[in-house]
This record gives structure tokens, sequence and C-alpha cells, in this order.
């Protein structure tokens, strides 16, 4: 199908059409055959690739830590996460989840092992391959929280549960999951020298949305935020996919029929977008999916690519393969890290 291209009167003041790229045929790839590079992981919850190096980085969140895979071989890099438990019907145990690469040694980390207004986000500068591990508590710079404030009517609660990263125009993206109430995403300036600093409430996805959970975030082709919704988890097909501009601005919000977000991700390709579901409600039931246009003012459809239990991130290299990180089982290290190869390398897919 050709790009999504739509001027509404929101998008009216923009100087261009928007194409937000749901491309592709409408025909799964039920044959993208997921390969697996590493077992034994505790619910691993982030994913990213080293510049440069194309080292895999997971944080191991269940574990407490981030590790470093080579050649099917999992090395500590930060360790001594806090943790704590996250969920019902079950729990699981999480400490560090999002991950993004500023540069080659640079990375930050999204927490999640705190009360909420006292997880933070960490940037750390990476041992190299072979060296000793790092502590959380040896961050580059200062951790950046958003704890509670006010009281009575004017309370604001702490935020936590630091999930979707994104970089663009200077600025980090962060899904949040503290209040419930607005579901922010919020930014922080990143410098030239990749220190990041002003950590802020930007938007209220549950009153843009009517929907909770803000989880997933990527930047796309364009330029714009692309947030995945979560949603209730005791809801099924509530998962929304929407865009944002870069100051904060609703552009689209799309249903999806999927149930709970769990990572989204453009093809460095061919500029598709895929979208992880972990499907709380029936976990087997989850999968590696493909989005693409409706021609819809308020739908897009989840192609299925691969049936995945319990996917929480994905990443892609720049040759199109997909790396995915899986939960397993809850409270058993049998979680993996995935490989499916040349995801986005096939335009007629």
């Amino acid at each position: 199908m050709k790009p999504f291209y739509r001027i509404s009167t929101t998008l009216a003041l923009l100087p261009l059409a928007i194409s937000f790229l749901f491309a592709g045929s409408q025909v799964g790839a039920q044959d993208a055959i997921p390969e697996v590079v590493v077992q034994g992981l505790n619910n691993p919850s982030g994913v990213a690739i080293q510049p440069n190096t194309g080292h895999v980085f997971v944080s191991d969140s269940g574990s407490g830590r981030v590790v470093r895979v080579i050649d099917g071989k999992i090395e500590d890099v930060i360790t001594d996460f806090p943790t704590e438990g996250y969920g019902t019907d079950p729990t699981y145990k999480i400490g560090p989840l999002g991950l993004l690469f500023l540069d080659e040694e640079t990375l930050v980390v999204g927490g999640g092992g705190l009360p909420d207004g006292e997880d933070s986000i960490r940037v750390f500068k990476v041992p190299a391959t072979g060296q000793v591990a790092i502590k959380a508590s040896d961050n580059k710079d200062k951790p950046l929280s958003l704890p509670s404030s006010g009281e009575g009517e004017d309370a604001v609660p702490g935020e936590g549960n630091f999930y979707g990263l994104a970089l663009g125009m200077g600025k980090l993206f962060v899904t949040c999951n503290g209040d419930d109430a607005k579901g922010w995403v919020s930014q922080a300036s990143v410098s030239a020298n990749s220190q990041i600093s002003n950590l802020t409430r930007l938007i209220a996805t549950k009153e843009a949305t009517g929907v909770d959970a803000p989880v997933a975030a990527t930047i796309s082709p364009q330029g714009y935020l692309a947030i995945g919704q979560m949603g209730e988890i005791k809801n099924l097909k509530d998962s929304l996919l929407t865009f944002y501009s870069l100051s904060g601005t609703k552009l689209g919000v799309y249903s999806t029929g999927l149930n709970d977000i769990s990572g989204l991700a453009y093809g460095p390709r061919h500029s598709r977008l895929f979208a992880l579901d972990f499907n709380w409600a029936n976990p087997k039931q989850g999968g590696l999916y493909k989005l693409v246009d409706m021609k819809s003012e308020t739908k897009c459809e989840a192609v299925l690519m691969s049936k995945l239990e319990k996917p929480t991130a994905l990443v892609f290299t720049p040759k199109g393969d997909c790396y995915i990180t899986l939960a397993g089982t809850n409270g058993k290290p049998d979680g993996k890290l995935i490989l499916i190869r040349q995801l986005d390398t096939d335009p007629n897919q």
C-alpha cells in the first residue's frame, strides 16, 4: 500500500502533508521465524544497539542489571539496580526498563525499581567489552526524577516506570506510569555532549486519548513522536497508536485492535511501523505486528508477523534485522532475546 497521507484541521497549519507511513502489504509474514540469541534472562524489558560496535544491550529487568550480548554470551555492564513488583495477576519483578544510546559510550536507562516519584532516568558511560561492570550508582550525570508535588486539589503524583525512550531534535522523550489520571509522556533536554537535564511533564496522554498507560515510544521518519497507549490490562483491544509533534501537539489517534502495546519501532529501510502486543489477558496470543494504513481517520490494521509470548521491547539493526526481548515466566530466569532476520528488507511484505 502507499504511504498514509492526511491533512486534518489539526494538521492544516503544517506546511506539508503528513505521512505516518503505515506502509506495506496487508499480507502477513508469519514465516518471520524467531531465532533465540540468549536465554536465562529475568523479565528483560529493554533493548538497544550500541552505535559503531553493533553490540546488543538488554535491560535484564528482574535481575536489576543491564547486560551486553556478544556471540550469544551475556556480559554484565551495569549492576545493582533496585527492583520491585509491577502489575497484578501476575506481578513482575522490574528494575531497569527502557534503554537508549545517545552516542557510542553514553547509555540512558529508564528506571522502574522504586516507588513512583523515586524512580529515575540515569545516564552511564558504559565500560568497554571485557571491562569490569559498573554499578547503577555510578551514573555519569545526576539522575533525573519526577517527584510528587503540591497538596489537595493541586497535588501532582510522582512518576515512575520510565519504559519507552525516544530521541528527537535534542529532546529525550520518556513514557511514565505514575499518574493514571494523566498518563504522562515527559521530556528532557539533551546537550551536544550527551548530557540530559530538565526533565518535565509534556503530554497528558490519558486526557488526549481517553486511554491509560503510555508505554511504547519512537520517532517517526518525519520527526513525529509515536506513542503506544497500552490501555487497561483487563480491557481487550483498547491499545492505541498516537502521534504528536515534538512540542506535544496531538496529531492523530488510531485504534489498532491490539490488547497491550509494549513496543514500537520503524524499520530502517522501508520506514514501516512495527508493534509488539504483550497481551496480558492471553500472553500466548501475543505477537509482533506491522501497522498498516486503512485509509481511516481513526483506525489502522495490525498485521501479524510472528506469534510471540510476552514480548517487551524491540530494536532494528541498520540492515533491517529485529531484536526482541521476551519476558518469560514470572519469577523464573527463562526470558529470552530473539532475532528475526530481514524483517524490514522485503518491500512487498
